[in-house]
Formats: C-alpha cells, structure tokens, sequence
C-alpha cells in the first residue's frame, strides 16, 4: 500500500519535473514504477509462454517486444534484434534495488539467449548479447557470463569487411545492397571495445575504431544528421547508395537513427578517448536540439522531416536513446555539460509525464508512444524504449 501511494504522488507531480524538491525523487519513484510493471511483464511473459509450449511443445519465444494491433503482447525468440533488451531491464532492476528477485529474473531471462552467441548471420550482437549478459557479467563477475561474451564478440568480428572498414550489418534483400551498413551498428562497438579490455586482443579494438570512422565519413549529412543505410562495394569498398530505409524518404532524418549516432559516438569517446568522437557526437546533439525540427518537449517525431509534423507520431524510443547518450556527454563535454543534462532531464520529466503507460497495465511496459518505423510499429510501446528509458535514469544519478 505504501509502495501504490508513493506512485499515485509520482505520477500527480511528475508534470513539475522542474521543481528541484521532486526533482530528487524522479528516479527513486520511476524505478518503484518500473517495480510495478516488469513484475507483471514476467508474469504475462511466463504465462503467454507456457501456453505456447503447451499448444506446439515449442518454448522457443524468450521476451517482450511490443504490443500488436490486435492488442496481444508479441515475443520474439532469441534471434530476434530485441531479445536482449528485457534481461538488460531486469539487471537494470537489480542494479537499482540491490534485490535478489531481480538478479535471479535476470538470470533466468538471460540464459534464453545464450544461443545467440554463435549466431554469425547477424551485426546485433551487442544489442542482444551486451545487453544481457554484458550488463550481468558487469553486476556479478560470473565468468561463465565473460565467456560467452568473448565468444559473441568473436563471431561479431566475422562480419568485418577490411576493404570496406565496417562491419557488415544486413544479409537480406541481396539483390538491392551489396554490403549494406546501417547507423545502428554503432552500438553493437561496445561488446568489441569491451572485448578489447577483457581479451587484450587489439584486433577488436581496431575493428571498432574503424569502423566508427567509415561511419563517420560516409553516413553523416554537412549539417550532421544521418542516413540510415550505406551501401559499399563489396570489391572496391566505395560507397554505392545512400538510404534512410527505416525514415520517411532516403533524404530526411529518420529519429532513432540520429539518436544511434550520438550515443554511438558518445560511447566511443568514453571508450578510446579520441577528440573525433567527442566532437562529432556534440555536432550530432547540435543538430538535433538546434536544427532538427524537435517539439517542445523534446520527445523528436518519428521522423524529423516527416510531411505532416505536428501531426506525426512521435518515438519515445529515440527519446530515450538520446537522454542516456546526452547524460553521459555531460559528463565528457567542458563547456556544453549543463546544456545536455537540461536537456537529458527534460526529456525524463516528458516521458514520464506523457508517455508513460498505464500502471499495472499494457504488459508490463514503461513507456508508450514509439515508432519503429515507416510502415511498422506505429505509436506502440517497444521494449527497447524501456530498456535505454531505465538505463537513461541510472545514468542521471552519474551525471549529478
């Protein structure tokens, strides 16, 4: 009872986040929310679970992704893109609680995944397997954990192509791109980088850095927003096409990849140290909240040149993604730090003031409102909102 009266004063004055008395709670009474919902995610997961194994005797979906038109929670199995993303909230929990239910959640949402390790057809591997276990071997030091990560980051260097310096993202529609890399593979650095420290092998490293630095050139605009496909030459590594397939058009700013790319580059300069990345990642944030066409409340569109803002869905999946990049730029950034932590709090205090979903209701899920792209997943919630919405508030507490 305590625990629901705390909550019904959060969301009664969520909408004055500018109030530094309630400032100071907004994490502590976002995660007892959060407490709330992914206690009943693990409960509809489990029990949408059991009854697809008793129907086929296959328990082969591991995780949340969203919710479908028809109003049913969607799994996914473990190949999917998103499967890690809600291990990653459970140790995220755990982080935050110090509770053990939390740790053994994790676990158990963890294990699913394993399989992924050796699943070379894909550029996810940090999304599915950094996210997981990364996160649960950073929390417990279990080196069953560091031994499945150094195996994932080895099959993600498969992938690698030297005569173009990326890693190659798509395998499919081979008749439309030869080796197509998209803005999202940025993330997927991290589990190289880290593979780097773990291993001492500088073949991760120098893969990484590469690769961000062929993104760097070739995916951004003179005004540094980016394209979402680049398509190279598998022979003489030119680029071939330019494309924006997830965004309204190959010429407008698709949202969550522009937020891929300040994260992206944010965490390589934590993770190299090089100025470069420091000072694209700061002309991308400048680009979003100076140039781009951004709400007032800092929740982007789907797409920032989509034909009929205001009248287009917005992404609480970019949101998100550019609060947890913003808080640690702050962190990194001299002169512009208290400019990206007002605008990380910002966007905090909007999703949980507008975007939220309903307590002890919508599966389990925290935020509503995103979009996953043109033609799908259309002003739905998606985990991976949750995910970098819980990892955005525990990196406030850093960036204090």
């Amino acid at each position: 009872m305590k625990t629901v009266f705390k909550l019904m004063v959060f969301l009664g004055v969520c909408s004055a986040c500018s109030n530094p008395l309630v400032e100071e709670n907004i994490v502590k009474q976002a995660f007892e929310f959060a407490d709330v919902q992914l206690r009943k995610a693990i409960r509809d997961v489990d029990s949408l679970s059991d009854m697809a194994l008793g129907k086929n005797g296959n328990a082969n979906l591991v995780s949340p992704r969203t919710i479908n038109e028809d109003g049913s929670l969607l799994l996914v199995p473990s190949r999917d893109w998103t499967s890690g993303f809600f291990p990653g909230e459970l140790w995220y929990m755990y982080e935050y609680t110090g509770d053990d239910f939390w740790k053994e959640e994790a676990r158990r949402f963890t294990a699913r995944i394993e399989d992924q390790k050796r699943n070379g057809g894909t550029h996810d591997m940090g999304f599915k397997m950094y996210c997981s276990f990364g996160n649960g071997y950073r929390l417990t030091k279990d080196c069953a954990y560091r031994d499945i990560l150094l195996k994932s980051a080895a099959t993600l260097v498969t992938r690698y192509k030297p005569v173009v310096g990326c890693i190659r993202s798509w395998d499919h529609n081979q008749d439309k791109w030869q080796c197509p890399v998209i803005i999202d593979n940025m993330l997927n650095l991290e589990l190289l980088y880290w593979a780097f420290k773990e291993s001492g092998d500088s073949l991760y490293y120098q893969v990484a850095t590469k690769h961000a630095y062929t993104t760097m050139r070739n995916h951004f605009r003179k005004d540094y927003s980016s394209y979402h496909v680049v398509d190279y030459d598998t022979i003489t590594g030119m680029v071939l096409h330019k494309h924006t397939h997830q965004g309204w058009n190959h010429e407008s700013s698709w949202a969550r990849g522009q937020a891929w790319g300040l994260y992206g580059y944010t965490m390589c300069y934590r993770e190299t140290g090089i100025k470069d990345f420091l000072l694209q990642a700061e002309h991308i944030a400048n680009y979003i909240f100076k140039v781009a066409n951004m709400p007032e409340d800092l929740i982007s569109y789907w797409d920032m040149k989509a034909p009929v803002i205001p009248n287009e869905p917005r992404d609480a999946s970019a949101a998100a993604v550019m609060a947890c990049a913003l808080y640690e730029l702050s962190m990194h950034s001299s002169d512009k730090s208290a400019e990206y932590k007002k605008w990380a709090d910002k966007i905090i205090c909007s999703l949980i003031s507008g975007y939220r979903a309903q307590l002890g209701g919508d599966y389990g899920f925290l935020l509503l409102h995103s979009t996953g792209a043109r033609n799908f997943e259309r002003d739905v919630p998606l985990v991976y909102a949750d995910y970098y919405f819980l990892e955005a508030l525990l990196k406030k507490i850093d960036a204090k």
